[in-house]
């Protein structure tokens, strides 16, 4: 934004969804088509070659989520297992919601596993995997060349009518979603827009601090207390692992926005959940620096300066939109800076990990470049070895 970072935090999941924060994190492996028919005899109880047929015809570890209402009904209503009713459902609900992919109306075979004990399905950061979803598709959907988006888009929708009042067309509902059971969300309603997307960016560029409502859920701690964990600052990982940073966006908690630490590299796993368990020492490192608001867009004196000198608080070019958008400033490195990237002669020795994150980072750029380039799809089977690739780049496989 023209005026700082913004971000769908965990707590914006909570109250919007009304999902569990707390948990413990999920992440799947891609299965075959015949791991997955396989899943399908011993979670949904569904014959062999029959579930092999419906993976055969979408061409991966899928399933239809007309074939999974279909096997809901046999199961609830003619065979009894209703076992194997509730994983059906549960599966087509987050499928169609904030697990869906590009083509919803399929829903991926390895989110079933979350659902092998039924009673052990509370126990999961359903908030975490909604926004570690969200998160990675957006970061798809920032690539010129990606033509559709996966997530939530409810999610993101409600979201911006939320924090962004002047942005948009929007209905809300008859609901009072501030009673408790209603999830936030449910205020809204679909209205088609007429705005497009050339449009919207002088929109989005003209924006100010008091366009912006900066805690729209404090009317709604009756049904979502705040919880201290959202605070959180690190990793998230599910789908894949995408950092959290907290810092960056502490307006949106009633905090003075100051200028955030660099952000660090994506740990093991281990280390993630480590991080996610003792949340505490994150919050306590994000909020030494700052105190509460006096007003509700306020920084430290240096930090738009810093954001204007580091980011790219501007979508349009100075000849582009209504209000003449100003140019787009470029990183200036400090003025005791080296001229190229070479170490200093008295620099310590670079360890193995530092080499090895390094190396991935390389590997990360060139495979990102050149399936932008091609434009692949992840989707596509052809490209998933690739895509494997990648995410490893990124840290998803410890």
């Amino acid at each position: 934004m023209p005026f700082g970072e913004m971000t769908i935090t965990l707590d914006d999941v909570a109250c919007l969804l009304h999902l569990p924060v707390r948990g413990q994190f999920y992440t799947p492996v891609s299965v075959s088509q015949e791991q997955a028919a396989e899943l399908a005899v011993e979670l949904l109880g569904e014959e062999y070659e029959f579930a092999l047929r419906e993976t055969v015809v979408q061409r991966g570890g899928y399933f239809s989520q007309q074939w999974l209402y279909e096997s809901y009904n046999r199961n609830a209503n003619f065979y009894g297992k209703y076992d194997c009713a509730t994983r059906t459902w549960m599966l087509m609900l987050v499928g169609s919601t904030i697990l869906a992919d590009k083509s919803y109306t399929r829903v991926d075979a390895k989110w079933l596993l979350l659902f092998s004990d039924l009673s052990a399905v509370h126990t999961y950061s359903w908030a975490s995997i909604a926004l570690v979803c969200l998160y990675d598709n957006l970061n798809d959907a920032s690539m010129f060349s990606t033509r559709a988006l996966a997530g939530y888009a409810t999610l993101l929708q409600c979201w911006i009518h939320e924090y962004f009042p002047t942005l948009g067309r929007r209905a809300q509902s008859d609901l009072n979603c501030d009673n408790p059971g209603f999830p936030r969300a449910m205020r809204w309603m679909y209205k088609q827009g007429k705005t497009k997307l050339l449009d919207y960016r002088p929109i989005l560029d003209a924006l100010t601090p008091d366009d912006v409502i900066w805690r729209p859920f404090e009317t709604h701690r009756g049904s979502i207390p705040f919880d201290l964990i959202t605070l959180y600052s690190g990793h998230l990982r599910g789908s894949t692992v995408v950092p959290y940073l907290l810092e960056r966006c502490i307006r949106q908690f009633g905090f003075v926005q100051y200028i955030p630490r660099p952000p660090p590299l994506a740990p093991a796993y281990s280390d993630i959940d480590s991080d996610w368990i003792g949340y505490h020492a994150s919050v306590d490192r994000i909020l030494q620096p700052t105190r509460p608001v006096t007003y509700a867009s306020e920084t430290v004196p240096d930090y738009m300066s810093w954001y204007y000198r580091v980011s790219h608080p501007r979508l349009c070019r100075p000849v582009d939109g209504p209000h003449g958008a100003p140019p787009v400033p470029h990183y200036a490195p400090a003025p005791d800076a080296p001229v190229d990237d070479a170490p200093a002669d008295d620099a310590p020795q670079e360890t193995a990990l530092q080499r090895e994150r390094r190396w991935r980072g390389m590997a990360r750029g060139a495979l990102e470049t050149f399936l932008t380039r091609i434009d692949a799809d992840r989707d596509d089977e052809d490209f998933e070895e690739l895509f494997f690739a990648l995410d490893v780049c990124r840290g998803a496989y410890p």
